[in-house]
């Protein structure tokens, strides 16, 4: 066997044979092993401690011991190694020594560890996401507040200014958790027949202030005809947003940027082209790879986490798919060109334009959380607003008052937003109120977890003003949980 190191000890643990598999797995060979004390395979602390000799002890006891653990090789390098002393003896009882049987367990130990660690990063992303979606509520919040207010030109730059960096590191939380969840196969898409064509007008469009702001020329091309295709019109938006702004990243202002959506060949291919700072062939070759970016000033102006393109690839596979970079070398340009399977005999369905509501009939609102931002914005939109800051007020308020809607956070101090809900639930005079949870947390357990509660909306932090409006305008009667925000 040479999967397994097997030998025999002698009473006294001198070694005493040797098998082929003993010295693949050890590094020793025969003749410097024979007549050796089999502590040799042992760590020095170990040995010092007693601890070849308990085992020994152990198995002349009981008949075996058995043990996961380091050993030594003759490298002096350790392995992880799950091993049996058996006693042997003959049939009067004598002892006749020992059988010992070691198998190298370290690539199983190497996996666990990955694994272990890669549980662990996925977790602290999630919770990193979660705080950093905290402050970014209520400062969106007050920019919505002052963009109805009137201001000298410093206030509205002011606002304005802050409103990009809210979206900025918006985004990068999205992309946290979505690499996160994609590469843990958290993510389920939402397949629909769609026209293919719609979905990249409109994200190129939505784009266009952004690329235009920092100077470059934004164009699209693509076919007269709809584009059929089944897949998530979320996340190929995702997808083509984050083609654009690598490409706004990587072009100095006054540079060009190209759409173009095209059949051929059996497949539809979009490609983002630019005329900016190029790619080198080591950078081309793992441009796609976790948190690799190209070459950029030190100030690091443009940001960024080095994700969005590993969001394309998983994205684009997601859908059947593949995405290449390509470029002719250091200041000529990139390209990238993503290629998916054209849906035999699709027809596209018409597309449904959300129209997305800035006003609200008055309502009586309890915001039950920290939100003193959102609280103000609510309130100069006309509504009665209560607010609480933790469970037992939350109680006491929605008793008194049964408001229309209920604003809820998650994590509340002392009492969480889930058993706030579940005790709101068993109130019959809240019976027609609403609840609208409004978190960091985006987990779909986290989603499944308020629905069960009682939850009629989900919405996860930051939320747009107008999100928020179409939210309550939606909860006109009692439904079972929608999730407002795709994660």
């Amino acid at each position: 066997m040479k999967d397994h190191a097997i030998f025999l000890l002698d009473p006294a643990g001198t070694i005493v044979s040797w098998n082929a598999g003993a010295e693949r797995v050890a590094g020793f060979k025969n003749d410097e092993v024979i007549g050796q004390n089999f502590a040799l395979f042992y760590p020095r602390n170990e040995i010092l401690g007693g601890r070849p000799q308990q085992h020994l002890d152990m198995a002349r006891g009981i008949g075996f011991a058995e043990e996961t653990g380091w050993r030594m090789k003759r490298s002096g390098s350790r392995f992880w190694a799950y091993s049996v002393i058996t006693a042997l003896r003959a049939d009067d009882g004598t002892m006749r020594g020992f059988a010992m049987v070691a198998r190298d367990l370290s690539e199983n130990r190497r996996v666990m560890e990955l694994e272990t660690e890669g549980k662990r990063i996925n977790e602290f992303i999630a919770m990193l996401a979660h705080e950093l979606r905290n402050p970014l509520a209520p400062i969106r919040n007050a920019v919505a507040v002052l963009e109805r207010e009137e201001g000298s030109p410093q206030i509205i730059w002011c606002r304005q200014m802050i409103g990009r960096q809210v979206d900025h590191l918006a985004h990068l939380v999205d992309d946290l958790l979505d690499v996160s969840r994609i590469t843990s196969g958290k993510i389920l898409l939402e397949r629909v027949r769609l026209d293919l064509k719609a979905v990249v007008a409109s994200t190129v469009e939505s784009m266009r202030p952004t690329l235009e702001s920092g100077g470059h020329f934004l164009e699209m091309h693509a076919p007269g005809e709809e584009v059929p295709f089944t897949g998530d019109p979320i996340r190929l938006s995702q997808l083509l947003v984050n083609l654009l702004t690598n490409a706004g990243k990587y072009t100095p202002p006054g540079g060009k940027i190209a759409v173009r959506l095209e059949r051929a060949g059996g497949r539809l291919y979009i490609r983002v082209t630019d005329n900016g700072i190029g790619m080198t062939r080591d950078l081309i070759e793992n441009a796609f790879d976790m948190f690799v970016q190209g070459d950029r000033a030190l100030d690091r102006a443009e940001g960024g986490l080095g994700i969005g393109l590993t969001l394309v690839k998983r994205i684009a596979a997601m859908h059947g798919g593949t995405v290449t970079a390509t470029s002719a070398g250091p200041g000529q340009g990139s390209e990238f060109v993503v290629s998916l399977p054209m849906p035999e005999n699709a027809i596209a369905p018409v597309q449904a334009v959300k129209v997305t509501s800035q006003s609200l009939d008055p309502r009586s609102i309890l915001v039950v959380d920290a939100a003193e931002s959102l609280s103000l914005l609510l309130s100069v939109s006309g509504h009665k607003l209560r607010t609480a800051h933790d469970g037992p007020q939350a109680l006491e308020l929605a008793l008194e008052e049964a408001p229309d809607v209920i604003l809820l956070d998650i994590g509340l101090p002392g009492m969480s937003g889930y058993e706030v809900a579940r005790r709101m639930r068993e109130i019959p005079g809240l019976a027609s109120t609403r609840l609208v949870a409004m978190t960091g947390y985006g987990q779909q357990s986290d989603k499944a977890a308020a629905a069960e509660v009682g939850f009629d909306a989900y919405l996860v932090k930051p939320v747009e003003y107008t999100e928020l409006v179409d939210t309550i305008e939606s909860l006109g009667t009692r439904k079972p949980l929608a999730v407002l925000r795709q994660q």
